[in-house]
């Protein structure tokens, strides 16, 4: 039997049994993804947005409608592209049968504020004007539009960036990146069993009967912020926790200094700016979730370890010598910071 939460003022207790279920049912349709689905409800529970990195086909979209299914709400989808301008987001313009003009809501309007999943898909083919949009969008939850402000209080914002193709494509600018909770990766899966039931099983070729699969509302997004709010208040980081963050944080902006060597790498020069204030707070606030997922009360150092990639990477920036090797020298690095800053 479903159970789902409808109360705001629910026990957290009630709250992590959802988050189980909502995390085994997901697991049903996208299969092989467990640590994804796993990341992504410390996404949800931490409110924060999600920048998704994977191969065309992977089952990104089929994620996020699983994912928009199981904690209610609705879930809308627009696709990046060279002459896309920001006002495709928020209306359509266009005659109607009878020759007049009309104006429809947008992608962004078109459910109101009970919108709780928005999915940009290929976010770098849109040029910087639609970027700014999404800043406001990301930090605000609302948007302007006919003289007035619209709010999305449940909103969170998922994105994912085309990796493959440089053709006609704008690179996100710090500032968009920076305000990504995570960047996940979306890995093509491994297991031969699972492959063969992707490729085979004809379940998993309806993706509209798949999704539709997934239970809904496991929960109720209208009461996720102040689920989110209680775990923050609840989950404690002990002083030592305290002190080994700020050890990390110090490791990760100046590795140099820290003793921390790289093959074919000079850490003086390696890292230039990044790792914000902002974005070590975002570390915190993971890594208590996942603390609560794990059932504890209390930071743990390995629950630091566990998302420190997905929410720092991208907020690490390197001299540009490294950019075209980022991601190993940056998985480099962060292997190098846990060896090196002792744990409490």
């Amino acid at each position: 039997m479903m159970r789902s939460v409808r109360d705001a003022d629910a026990t957290l207790s009630d709250w992590l049994a959802c988050a189980d279920e909502l995390q085994r049912e997901v697991g049903k349709v996208v299969v092989g993804q467990e640590r994804v689905i796993r990341l992504l409800t410390i996404a949800v529970f931490a409110r924060g947005h999600v920048l998704l990195e994977g191969d065309v086909g992977v089952g990104k979209t089929t994620l996020l409608r699983a994912l928009a299914r199981a904690i209610g709400g609705t879930f809308e989808r627009i696709d990046g592209t060279i002459d896309l301008m920001p006002t495709d987001l928020v209306y359509h313009a266009h005659l109607a049968e009878d020759g007049r003009p009309r104006v429809e809501p947008g992608p962004l309007l078109r459910q109101g504020e009970d919108l709780s999943i928005f999915f940009f898909n290929e976010i770098n083919r849109a040029r910087p004007q639609v970027h700014s949009l999404l800043l406001r969008l990301m930090a605000e939850r609302s948007v302007s539009a006919f003289n007035r402000d619209y709010r999305f209080p449940h909103l969170q914002l998922f994105a994912d960036r085309n990796r493959v193709e440089q053709e006609e494509t704008f690179e996100l600018p710090a500032a968009a990146r920076d305000r990504f909770f995570m960047e996940i990766e979306v890995p093509m899966p491994t297991d031969d069993a699972i492959r063969r039931r992707l490729v085979f099983d004809p379940r998993f070729h309806d993706i509209d009967r798949l999704v539709a699969t997934v239970p809904e509302g496991i929960l109720d997004v209208t009461g996720l912020p102040a689920a989110a709010e209680a775990i923050q208040a609840t989950v404690r980081a002990s002083e030592a926790i305290e002190t080994y963050t700020a050890a990390l944080w110090g490791a990760v902006r100046d590795p140099h200094r820290h003793g921390i060597l790289l093959d074919g790498v000079d850490t003086e020069r390696l890292v230039i700016g990044g790792a914000s204030p902002r974005g070590v707070s975002f570390l915190v606030r993971a890594a208590r979730v996942r603390a609560w997922l794990e059932g504890r009360d209390m930071v743990v150092p390995e629950d630091l370890r566990d998302v420190f990639f997905e929410v720092m990477a991208h907020r690490i920036f390197l001299d540009p010598v490294y950019e075209r090797r980022r991601t190993p020298i940056v998985q480099g690095l962060c292997r190098a910071l846990f060896e090196r800053v002792p744990a409490p």
